[in-house]
């Protein structure tokens, strides 16, 4: 109940069948490469390769930073939870008890500048990925 509180305060209300992340829109894609390079690539890699080893916990019992190309998980998720996992971050989204170092960026990104990182990560994915990421968004909604 309170994540699904937490969501609806966060999330963009217009959704198309593509989802919400502006991905072919050459402004915005260019715009969240380089909200991309200042504040997540130091975690999931200058290009979107994620950090070695992503699917074992580190020393701490943590799961290191996944990559979002096309050969990790992102495009598995409907934009509206990859959307709420940047704004609020992966604890807060997962709930349970669930450990990440995901922290939400929230105050720190516009939503804009959500939706732009995110549309910028799409925009790099094979067509075949980007249309199967669409049929999720369709059937989320």
């Amino acid at each position: 109940m309170i994540r699904a509180i937490l969501l609806a305060t966060v999330l963009p209300v217009s959704v198309s069948a593509q989802g919400i992340f502006p991905y072919q829109d050459a402004e915005r894609v260019a715009n969240g490469k380089i909200v991309y390079e200042n504040n997540c690539a130091a975690c999931h890699g200058a290009n979107l390769e994620g950090e070695p080893d992503w699917k074992s916990r580190d020393e701490n019992g943590f799961l290191r930073a996944p990559p979002h190309d096309e050969t990790g998980h992102t495009w598995h998720h409907p934009d509206m939870q990859l959307f709420a996992i940047v704004a609020l971050g992966s604890e807060a989204v997962v709930g349970n008890g669930y450990k990440s170092r995901m922290m939400g960026f929230r105050d720190i990104l516009t939503e804009q500048e959500v939706l732009d990182v995110m549309a910028y990560i799409k925009s790099t994915w094979p067509e075949e990925i980007q249309a199967q990421h669409n049929m999720i968004n369709a059937r989320s909604q």
